[in-house]
């Protein structure tokens, strides 16, 4: 039986503000457990919220970057509900008029590309945290309440039910991740929960109406939210098989089990009883905000990969991975800007290595890429140094190991290492030619084996050939004359 996936995502931006939604209360990751929490925060009596302004301007620029529509006056409900760590018994959010509404966001799938369309995305406050692990062992058999993180300001980003997988819905959260990022509205990291999905997943046949959804909280990480999907896709649809109904509800995700596994009964809007808030007028936002927002939003990834592709002629696959970060496409521009202009070989040549040797090196270092070793200006004259034939690509790899280990700085660094350690690849065809003599002179049977017909035998003579030059000789001429002469003596 043929069954049909419908994922929408709710994601809860962090945004990158230092103080709280409605407090002064520094945000900062990591301080004492409930040393952050003002009297406004836990809503003590005779208290007032303030709405931070850094705040909506992070929302505006969001709607902005996704194509939304801005609402000139929205409006701050009370979402009332009880948690442990709810100290307020409500949370301060948007329901009927969000700040943001409409917008999408387009992704890679299966059949192409494919536009997520956005319902809203609206400002709200978090609530605090509750330890269950972790508590001295007097304290083992108790739950502890943090509420540093209580009016910590969120951008809650709600699409449609557009989603037809759990590899789409990765790839939609995944772009989503990077441009909160790229417009710097968030930091996006998942370990400490500033970018975290709440997945709405059901499953019909093709063509009924839509089936009844369950909500997975709080997934951190792609691999979780890929997992979970497809744990409750089976889980549903085996359900359904056997005669039974899927009944709405929220769950939760056990990664060390793969399964989700039922938190409480999903709620409805009516349930949260919204109400307006009475200590918070309506927002409003004039014209002149809006476009001093949009005069200092950055290129977004999609034009900078369009740009990328028809002015450096690099491929799109290429440009989509170095627009993939805001910090990696800065470094591969600063590269390519001390490069030749107009020279697309030379831009590629930049792409592979900046997404190769320079990402790989990153990624085993673990180091942020402000922090790299080896600065735009050297990787740019290493690549001169390939182009112009004076290094040959094992030892451009050598050089290049030697920048990241800091054996010499500086934007000279390349022609230091280059003569320090000899590394001049070999281009005088007649001190190639000779070579090529002597290995031919000196290896009859692997000769004889070429002309025979074994192509691997060509290959072996290049190589003693290549070992011959101490590895210093132009590879491709050494092919051109290995076969010239070879051919020649056919």
């Amino acid at each position: 039986m043929i069954w049909e996936t419908v994922i929408g995502l709710e994601t809860h931006a962090q945004l990158s503000t230092v103080s709280k939604i409605f407090s002064g209360s520094s945000t900062a990751f990591g301080a004492a457990p409930n040393t952050q929490a003002s009297a406004i925060d836990i809503a003590l009596p005779g208290v007032l919220p303030v709405l931070n302004r850094g705040a909506v301007e992070r929302a505006i620029r969001f709607g902005l970057a996704v194509g939304a529509t801005i609402n000139r006056r929205s409006v701050f409900a009370r979402k009332n509900y009880f948690y442990p760590d709810l100290p307020k018994g409500y949370q301060i959010s948007q329901y009927e008029i969000p700040i943001v509404q409409g917008g999408s966001l387009t992704i890679a799938s299966g059949s192409g590309e494919k536009r997520v369309r956005l319902t809203r995305a609206h400002l709200e406050e978090d609530a605090g945290k509750s330890l269950h692990e972790g508590l001295p062992a007097d304290l083992a058999d108790v739950s502890g309440i943090d509420l540093n993180r209580a009016g910590t300001p969120l951008l809650e980003i709600v699409s449609e039910p557009d989603l037809r997988s759990s590899a789409e819905a990765v790839a939609y959260a995944r772009k989503l991740h990077a441009l909160v990022m790229w417009i710097g509205i968030c930091d996006g990291n998942m370990q400490e929960g500033s970018f975290r999905c709440d997945a709405n997943v059901s499953v019909r046949r093709p063509g009924e109406p839509l089936g009844t959804r369950c909500e997975i909280k709080n997934l951190n990480s792609f691999r979780f939210l890929q997992q979970a999907i497809d744990f409750e896709v089976r889980r549903q649809v085996e359900l359904i098989e056997d005669g039974g109904k899927v009944v709405q509800e929220t769950r939760l995700y056990d990664p060390g089990r793969d399964e989700t596994r039922s938190m409480r009964s999903k709620e409805d809007a009516q349930d949260y009883r919204y109400f307006p808030d009475p200590d918070l007028p309506p927002l409003v936002i004039d014209e002149a905000w809006i476009d001093r927002v949009r005069a200092a939003l950055p290129e977004l990834p999609d034009a900078m990969r369009a740009r990328l592709v028809a002015r450096h002629g690099i491929t799109d696959y290429d440009a989509a991975q170095l627009t993939a970060s805001r910090e990696l496409v800065d470094y591969y521009a600063a590269t390519a800007a001390a490069l030749p202009a107009q020279n697309a070989a030379a831009h590629k040549l930049a792409a592979n290595w900046v997404l190769g040797e320079f990402r790989a090196a990153r990624n085993r270092s673990d180091v942020a890429i402000a922090d790299a070793p080896v600065k735009p200006a050297q990787l740019a004259g290493l690549l001169r140094r390939i182009a112009d034939g004076t290094l040959s690509g094992t030892m451009a790899k050598e050089v290049f190991d030697a920048l990241w280990a800091r054996e010499s700085a500086g934007d000279d660094a390349v022609d230091a290492i280059i003569a320090r350690r000899g590394l001049r690849q070999v281009s005088d065809a007649g001190a190639i030619e000779a070579l090529v003599d002597q290995v031919i002179a000196a290896n009859p049977a692997i000769v004889a084996g070429f002309r025979a017909g074994k192509e691997k035998a060509f290959n072996a003579l290049v190589g003693q050939v290549m070992k011959a030059s101490k590895g210093k000789a132009n590879p491709a001429q050494v092919n051109d004359i290995l076969r010239r002469k070879m051919g020649s003596e056919l």
